[in-house]
């Protein structure tokens, strides 16, 4: 079975950036779609970013500018770069593998991103 684990959450200014890291203990190259979700207290979780094995990207029109997803499958890693961070991005980030044909479906532990005002 896979494992997906986040890093890189941590307490920032309004305006500052951080790098969120997936580690996946599996191979990534096949997976349909890598991505990114977020969860905010009293909020459902919502998806922040994805990109396929193709290295298409979608963003949430609430990110779109500010953040940018890619991954590096050689090392199995998804990376999450978040700019102009705003308070409204506080919550826990979620990475997910999802890959239909392989009954994939993997989250990870999460990480949690506080922006200060």
């Amino acid at each position: 079975q896979g494992q997906l684990v986040e890093s890189g959450g941590g307490l920032v200014q309004a305006g500052g950036s951080l790098r969120l890291s997936c580690a996946a203990s599996l191979s990534i190259f096949s997976i349909d779609t890598m991505g990114w979700y977020r969860q905010a207290p009293g909020k459902q979780r919502e998806l922040v970013a994805t990109i396929t094995s193709g290295y298409i990207t979608k963003y949430s029109d609430s990110v779109k500018g500010r953040f940018t997803i890619s991954k590096d499958n050689a090392k199995n890693m998804v990376y999450l770069q978040m700019n102009n961070l705003k308070p409204e991005d506080t919550g826990v980030y979620y990475c997910n593998a999802n890959s239909p044909y392989y009954v994939i479906d993997y989250w990870g532990k999460g990480t949690l991103v506080t922006v200060s005002s």
